[in-house]
């Protein structure tokens, strides 16, 4: 076979050209271009490691801010708290004092109606006496034919009627 023959000629060249293309190839991109896509990887890995560590350190410092938000609206609320609390007790010694107030006006109001009540009762009751007087004298000047003595028909109409 005569194909066979040949290949032990054109082997080392073929060899030869093979070396020769892969030391091209591994020079062109393991020597340029490897180096360059590496220092590209380690620059995207250094960027995102900084990103993360700023990322981080945002984030501690939005807690921190949350938690000092926090406690200032804790105090505002407490504060709140007081403020609302002084109103009530405030508004609730005022509206004791108008009470007071009110019932002391109420108490002078109702003595005084007290007093006017007694006054017209006892008016009530001297008319009363002064009409059953009247009566119980001329009740017994038409029955007994006796006549009556004002004084002693008010005395007995008294002591009748308080006795």
């Amino acid at each position: 076979m005569p194909q066979i023959a040949q290949l032990s000629a054109t082997y080392a060249s073929q060899i030869f050209w093979a070396l020769l293309f892969f030391g091209i190839v591994f020079f062109v991109i393991g020597k340029g271009m490897v180096p360059k896509v590496m220092a590209t990887v380690d620059a995207r890995d250094r960027q995102i490691a900084g990103d993360l560590k700023a990322a981080e350190a945002a984030r501690e410092a939005a807690n921190a801010q949350e938690e000092a938000w926090k406690v200032q609206s804790a105090n505002q609320r407490a504060e709140a708290q007081a403020v609302i609390a002084k109103a009530k007790a405030d508004a609730a010694r005022a509206t004791e004092a108008r009470l007071a107030e009110a019932n002391g006006r109420i108490d002078a109001r109702v003595a005084e109606a007290d007093a006017r009540i007694g006054a017209a009762r006892a008016g009530a009751l001297g008319e009363i006496e002064a009409v059953a007087a009247e009566a119980a004298s001329e009740i017994v000047s038409r029955l007994a034919g006796v006549t009556v003595d004002a004084g002693a028909a008010a005395s007995a109409v008294k002591e009748a009627l308080h006795g």
